[in-house]
């Protein structure tokens, strides 16, 4: 079982990396919190996850890696819930591991819908199949998303970055009340022009 990969990154996707590992070259897709610290020729661990299908007549693996531990074991238990597959689980990554965790305990329904492609029906049965299941309770502090990122999101898909690349940008929005939509619009743009690869 492949849980753990270690490499050097050689390319960085909308919502995928790939990695040479002493030769061999490997991609996984990623959540925003990895391709957040990717940076192109350095190092970089993965906690990884094989998921396999059928298509066809035949079998697809596709690689999927994560930060910690914690954000695999989120993943997993995502797709233990019918109607969630692995790019619906990433997506929802998308809002933190422990502010998911949160949401989850807390039966936050409009947290989850937040999220693209998560209707109101995905997230009772996430919050159904997984709240006695989930082993942590939000900790203090633990921010919920708050009602603009949804359309700080909506923003920057309008602008034509994928819905990874946005949340990624929504990470680096300093959670400051003062702020106008503008402003945090601003700022998450100006995570794209840094030198961030």
């Amino acid at each position: 079982m492949l849980v753990q990969v270690r490499g050097i990154v050689e390319a960085i996707g909308k919502d995928w990396i790939r990695l040479d590992l002493s030769g061999w070259v490997i991609q996984a897709y990623v959540p925003p919190s990895v391709l957040a610290r990717a940076r192109i020729g350095e190092p970089i661990t993965l906690h990884t996850t094989l998921v396999t299908r059928m298509e066809g007549h035949g079998l697809l693996f596709t690689l999927y890696g994560f930060a910690d531990e914690d954000e695999r074991e989120l993943f997993e238990q995502l797709l233990t819930v019918n109607g969630v597959g692995p790019r619906a689980a990433l997506a929802l990554l998308g809002l933190s591991a422990p502010t998911l965790r949160a949401a989850i305990a807390q039966e936050q329904v409009d947290v989850l819908r937040r999220v693209p492609g998560i209707g109101p029906k995905t997230a009772r049965a996430i919050i159904l199949h997984l709240k006695d299941r989930i082993g942590a309770v939000s900790a203090p502090g633990v921010p919920i998303p708050r009602a603009d990122d949804t359309e700080i999101i909506a923003a920057l898909t309008a602008l034509g970055y994928s819905v990874v690349e946005a949340q990624a940008a929504l990470a680096h929005v300093p959670p400051d009340p003062n702020l106008s939509l503008e402003e945090k619009i601003r700022l998450a743009l100006s995570y794209f022009a840094g030198p961030r690869r």
